[in-house]
């Protein structure tokens, strides 16, 4: 039996790198990848901290078979080593990022037109199936995505959360010479601006209590509020003339959706993009007196060949983004408890093939 090394997720609080079985492929459609980079999401900090959320404890997955404990990272590129015989998208030796949608499958696709909206969704790395926080994981030939020559693993790791990020730019009505308010500036938050830029938002701003995450976003181009010093509705109202034509929220507190939903302007809309642990009460008149559009998005769709396209025009750079780098054997306390205690960081990238000792770190 082949063994690697893995950080496996047992419990909030409980997560242990360890030694696991080297997954196999059990289908003709499956291909196996040992992984280069993978990203620390905001979801796995969720996860680590107060979880679980999307990690199936009690009942096994129904795609995935599979409950905790189980390996965790989804947003992750590596090199295809192992194909199963009717894998027609990618050979050994390609370079891949990695789609972590679980949806129904088969022959190598996706069955449904949404689907990100099965009533099933998973993701691999949080649902079971394997993970990224691992030398080698197994993956369905639908859920890859050859990289182009000039992008780094790095950049590959990063195109899940730009996927998020662009899937709720085009999912709005957005267009060309609008304005724009993003309400938290971490790593999605800071890929949203990033999209709202590449689709053409003539002002955007950024609303962020963390002193080093707003010039993170103003280095990016946005105009920056700082809630915690500023009255945040009126501070977007004037640097929009009047309220922004759109808002994304990127935060799950209940106070910031309805600062979200107020900074725009009657007619305005409302594109809720975090994942909530809590209710939240808004006013529905706000809505229906100002003829309001409030709407949520849930990962993305048939997004990442436009989101590497992009990263070759120069958006979602690793250089803006990424603020540290640390090897799988660390993952725990120069991962997951940094990003929990340090605000500054936005995105912590592993590398599995790196020795304890020489990660990167500000």
């Amino acid at each position: 039996m082949s063994t690697m090394v893995a950080a496996v997720w047992y419990a909030a609080r409980d997560l242990r790198v360890e030694t696991v079985e080297t997954p196999t492929l059990q289908d003709p459609h499956q291909v196996k990848v040992k992984v280069a980079a993978c990203g620390i999401c905001g979801s796995d900090l969720h996860e680590y901290s107060a979880g679980p959320i999307f990690i199936p404890v009690e009942v096994p997955h129904p795609l995935s078979g599979q409950r905790a404990p189980i390996v965790m990272g989804h947003e992750f590129a590596g090199e295809v080593v192992e194909v199963g015989e009717r894998v027609t998208r990618v050979k050994p030796g390609d370079r891949v990022a990695i789609e972590p949608i679980l949806s129904p499958h088969q022959d190598g696709r996706y069955l449904m037109e949404h689907y990100n909206l099965t009533p099933l969704l998973g993701f691999h790395g949080l649902s079971g199936g394997g993970g990224g926080f691992a030398e080698y994981t197994v993956v369905g030939e639908h859920m890859v995505h050859r990289l182009p020559d000039d992008l780094s693993y790095e950049q590959g790791a990063l195109v899940e959360p730009a996927a998020v990020a662009l899937h709720a730019v085009r999912q709005s009505a957005l267009k060309a010479g609008d304005s724009a308010v993003v309400f938290g500036a971490g790593p999605i938050g800071l890929m949203v601006i990033e999209a709202l830029k590449a689709a053409g938002a003539a002002r955007i701003v950024a609303v962020e209590p963390s002193p080093s995450r707003r010039g993170k976003a103003a280095e990016l181009g946005a105009l920056v509020v700082a809630p915690r010093e500023q009255d945040v509705v009126a501070a977007v109202h004037e640097l929009t003339d009047g309220g922004a034509d759109f808002a994304f929220e990127v935060t799950g507190i209940p106070a910031v959706l309805n600062q979200a939903i107020h900074a725009t302007h009657a007619g305005g809309e409302t594109v809720v993009v975090s994942i909530w642990e809590t209710e939240a009460a808004f006013q529905p008149n706000d809505l229906v007196i100002r003829e309001r559009t409030l709407k949520g998005i849930i990962a993305y769709r048939h997004v990442y060949p436009a989101v590497m396209a992009l990263m070759q025009r120069g958006y979602f750079r690793a250089e803006n983004l990424v603020t540290a780098r640390i090897p799988l054997a660390e993952v725990v306390e120069k991962g997951f408890e940094v990003l929990l205690e340090d605000k500054s960081q936005i995105k912590i990238i592993v590398r599995p093939g790196m020795q304890p000792g020489q990660g990167v770190t500000p």
